[in-house]
């Protein structure tokens, strides 16, 4: 019995998606809820697994070809899943040899006796990892998701992103005359809807931004003076600067609501509630997920849904209700170093703070010269909104929830 392969239902907000790899071959044997196959659409990465043991007997949609909701991308022919595929493979006409295996079939005798569950052996196949490389930690030697991401976190060889949007896309190599070489790939669909995005905020928004810098140091001394009981109480939960950000930038979105509201049309929304989206770096592009209620949450919530996020992104598994939404959005450019920036606005917010590195300066305390670790802070906002008045007060707020954190609590 054969069984369509549908694609999913994709929700209003996304009018279509594009194939962007298929983990499968015709003639391949597949399990019931093996993944098969991924579709990239504007926001986020759907995964479509097998519905039925057996063999794929057709691939309908190709890696690059757009589908729309529910449609025919491919077939499975019912039936044992042990199938195996070079047999089905050989009825082919021209192909009396069977196919090569793979040199990472073979490597080791490791490599054939470790199992390994689907999402590690999906990591190893996107960064060009080896089986025998990795330790396995689970049952009998399995290999798991964690054992693959520890592994890369170690410094194990990974493919570059180029290289990864190359396997995910199809490529076009060429030399030119003087014997240098170019590679030109398809832009994936999230980066492009992000550009899109991008261009239109600076185009559209009469945005401007404002710079003020923080001292560190308390919130400093606070991380080292309770991280290793922060953490032991919130079951590894690491208590990092991003927390304190978030419940300092909630705290003067409440003062200043106009920072907090978005421009829909002609009309002025007003939100009675602090939804703060987080931007998120993603193999295929930046991505922003939302924190949800946030002004409920404590810090150690705030730290382990940031984390969590974080993963998702990186996994490409963030679903499109999480990252819909936000009144409000914090980037933090300086995990990568950066100093000083202009952060482009997230429409139809009209606000967003960017973080930057933590650096050592001298600055005058009290007459006298001190050493302190400081940051920049930017406040980019939509002029026809937010006033120089407000944006201006709504940093140094910031700035002054951070450097005497006790205001957090005592709410002042």
């Amino acid at each position: 019995m054969t069984i369509e392969i549908k694609a999913p239902t994709l929700p209003e907000s996304v009018p279509d998606g594009t194939i962007a790899t298929w983990y499968k071959s015709e003639g391949d044997s597949v399990s019931r809820d093996e993944l098969l196959v991924d579709i990239e659409t504007d926001k986020v990465v759907i995964e479509v697994v097998s519905p039925t043991d057996g063999v794929l007997k057709e691939i309908i949609k190709n890696v690059g070809d757009t589908i729309v909701s529910n449609e025919a991308i491919g077939s499975v022919e019912a039936g044992e899943a042990q199938a195996k595929s070079a047999p089905a493979k050989s009825e082919k006409p021209g192909e009396s040899e069977p196919e090569p295996v793979s040199e990472k079939a073979t490597s080791s005798d490791d490599a054939d006796s470790a199992p390994v569950s689907p999402a590690a052996k999906k990591l190893i196949d996107e960064n060009n990892l080896t089986l025998a490389s990795i330790e396995g930690t689970g049952k009998d030697g399995r290999v798991t998701k964690e054992d693959v991401v520890n592994h890369l976190e170690k410094g194990g060889s990974a493919a570059s992103t180029s290289s990864k949007q190359s396997t995910d896309s199809p490529a076009v190599s060429s030399t030119s005359a003087e014997g240098r070489r170019e590679e030109r790939v398809p832009m994936t669909r999230l980066r492009a809807k992000v550009a899109e995005r991008l261009l239109q905020a600076t185009q559209t928004t009469a945005m401007l931004t404002t710079f003020n810098e923080v001292n560190m140091k308390p919130v400093m001394d606070i991380r080292s003076k309770y991280k290793e009981e922060f953490e032991k109480a919130h079951d590894g939960v690491r208590l990092g600067f991003m927390s304190f950000f978030v419940r300092a930038c909630i705290e003067a979105l409440k003062r200043y609501p106009a920072v907090n509201a978005s421009i829909d049309g002609n009309d002025v929304v007003y939100h009675g509630y602090q939804d703060i989206g987080v931007a998120v770096s993603s193999p295929r592009g930046l991505v922003v997920p939302v924190l949800r209620n946030a002004d409920n949450m404590g810090l150690a919530q705030i730290e382990q849904e940031i984390r969590t996020y974080g993963e998702k992104a990186r996994d490409g598994k963030l679903a499109i209700e999480e990252m819909t939404g936000g009144t409000f959005t914090i980037s933090n450019g300086g995990v990568f170093g950066s100093l000083l920036s202009t952060p482009i606005l997230n429409p139809p917010q009209t606000a967003i703070l960017g973080m930057h590195k933590i650096q050592e300066r001298p600055m005058a305390v009290d007459g006298e010269v001190v050493v302190l670790p400081m940051m920049y802070l930017a406040l980019s906002y939509d002029h026809r909104m937010i006033d120089g008045k407000e944006a201006v007060q709504f940093l140094v707020t910031v700035k002054e929830l951070l450097e005497d954190p006790t205001r957090l609590l005592l709410e002042i």
